[in-house]
């Protein structure tokens, strides 16, 4: 009998998000209204924010982040290049560009040193064009978090966290002796999370905001919602009067069901052991793997951390194949995995690799070769929480299969 494949991601649901969602259908309203509220709460509580604003995309919460930040026409933000799409196309929105800045060599994440040095260049010429700096956690760790804090408080940008795939990702770091435990997405000036199907929680679609600035919340809180100046989820059924509003700017609708809210609820309940669980995972996959000399095991495992102080949401295992010890194209590796019923991705072409951004920005695929590099070697094996160890054995044992057999050997 033919193995079933195994899919690449899959969102983990069980009676409890069922009941939730039977709950809000029964109650006959299923747009944004108490459960939405609940869930901002219960995050807000989770991540120690003073609040927590849900959206129906972390693509939503990057747009109304960078609205209430006063990000215009002409504007720059710099991020990295290797990230998805999402991160970049909100800046269009509001007639600003992404300038790229490298990933540092071994990882995933936007160099610091040359970050520093675009902000230093940019300042040379006149009016600053940088307004904002955006990390991507890329995976769920946020290696360099000190590094962009310290640069954003030296120059006064602020800082917008991409947290798309880091809840519930903690860190601790230690002043003066004093540990403190810091939530990934919480130390900027605003973070966004998503909760896309593939997430280490999940809304199906959605996302949530965070931030420790009132007027910032205040500001994305009117934005998300038509650009109405209260609440207004309760104009069709407040006893009083209710249905008189203002709308004071042309705002979005960018707001999360409460149908989404109250399956969010319970996998927020679940987030720890979905953590666990993903950890195990990928345990399992660093032990099995420690020892090829033809791969690089992912580079923001915390063996290729100087110190054990980050925790890691892994919502993807990407690991990065030593293409000159091996026979065999990325690309072809992934077909082979293909073929044996293994879902795999590639996370991610640089963005500067686009014809959109190639036009625009007019960037060639060797301006910024780490990504470039990065891009050929990585791809990401499954990892979600409910793959069990007997699947995941078949993906080690396909894996390794493939990879040993197109190993050149030394002379």
């Amino acid at each position: 009998m033919a193995r079933e494949p195994i899919p690449f991601a899959r969102p983990s649901l069980g009676p409890e998000e069922e009941e939730a969602a039977i709950r809000v259908l029964r109650s006959g309203w299923l747009t944004t209204a108490a459960e939405c509220q609940a869930f901002e709460a219960e995050f807000a509580q989770a991540t120690k924010m003073n609040q927590a604003l849900a959206v129906n995309s972390a693509t939503s919460g990057l747009h109304l982040a960078l609205e209430a930040l006063g990000i215009r026409a002409g504007d720059q933000i710099a991020v990295s290049p290797y990230t998805f799409t999402a991160s970049c196309e909100i800046m269009r929105y509001l007639g600003a560009d992404p300038l790229f800045v490298d990933i540092a060599p071994d990882s995933f994440h936007m160099d610091p040193m040359l970050l520093e040095l675009a902000i230093i260049r940019d300042r040379s010429q006149g009016e600053p064009r940088i307004k904002a700096i955006m990390p991507v956690h890329i995976g769920g760790l946020g290696l360099f978090e000190d590094d962009y804090l310290r640069i954003s408080e030296k120059y006064q940008i602020p800082l917008v966290e991409d947290a798309a795939h880091a809840f519930p990702s903690r860190r601790i770091s230690t002043v003066l002796g004093e540990s403190k435990e810091h939530w990934l997405g919480c130390e900027g000036e605003i973070g966004v999370y998503s909760f896309y199907a593939n997430k280490t929680i999940t809304t199906a679609e959605g996302g949530m905001i965070v931030s420790r600035n009132p007027a910032l919340i205040d500001r994305m809180k009117t934005m998300r919602l038509h650009g109405i100046d209260r609440e207004v989820w309760n104009r069709f059924t407040s006893k009083s009067s209710q249905w008189r509003y203002a709308v004071v700017e042309p705002g979005y609708k960018y707001n999360l069901s409460d149908l989404q809210a109250a399956i969010g609820r319970e996998q927020l309940k679940k987030a720890d052991l979905f953590a666990k669980q993903r950890q195990s995972l990928a345990a399992r996959y660093l032990d099995a793997f420690e020892k090829r000399d033809w791969l690089h095991l992912p580079p923001h495992a915390p063996r290729h951390l100087e110190t054990d102080n980050h925790e890691h949401s892994w919502h993807l295992f990407s690991v990065r194949l030593r293409l000159e010890a091996l026979s065999i194209s990325r690309d072809d590796f992934l077909q082979n995995l293909s073929h044996k019923g293994i879902g795999c991705s590639v996370h991610y072409i640089p963005l500067h690799m686009m014809p959109y951004y190639q036009t625009r920005l007019g960037h060639q695929d060797l301006d910024f070769p780490q990504s470039h590099k990065t891009f050929l070697q990585v791809l990401s094996l499954p990892i979600w929480q409910g793959l069990s160890n007997a699947d995941q054995d078949y993906v080690i044992e396909e894996f390794l299969r493939i990879g040993d057999n197109h190993q050149i050997k030394c002379q």
